[in-house]
């Protein structure tokens, strides 16, 4: 193998190592910035919406990273009723929506600290 061969074969790797390099840092700053200011808010199935619903929001200053109406009848009563929960859906950030999802059962979950609630 000449010097020229092995010379560019070199240069090929540092390239490809190089930009793996750069790659993670813009997702590892991608994530970070997205974990600072976005958040999920999940609608369970429920009679009104029967599909359920998950939202990438923005959030706004101490709102959890992940969040629901029966998460905030959680911290705001200790339970959850019909009652908490349409007040709750009432202060949905709708109008701090950026995606809209289908439901994702574990983003509810993990608003509930692992607890469900029936319709």
């Amino acid at each position: 193998m000449s010097d020229v061969e092995t010379s560019t074969s070199r240069d090929e790797t540092q390239g490809k190592g190089s930009k793996a390099k750069w790659w993670l840092i813009g997702t590892g700053a991608f994530l970070a910035l997205f974990y600072a200011f976005c958040g999920f808010y999940t609608v369970q199935p429920i009679g009104a919406l029967p599909d359920g619903a998950t939202a990438i929001v923005w959030r706004e200053s101490g709102e959890p990273f992940f969040n629901s109406a029966d998460a905030l009848c959680l911290e705001r009563t200790g339970g959850v009723s019909l009652m908490c929960r349409g007040m709750a859906m009432g202060q949905a950030p709708t109008e701090r929506i950026i995606l809209r999802l289908p439901y994702l059962h574990f983003a509810y979950t993990m608003s509930t600290g692992g607890k469900e609630f029936d319709r």
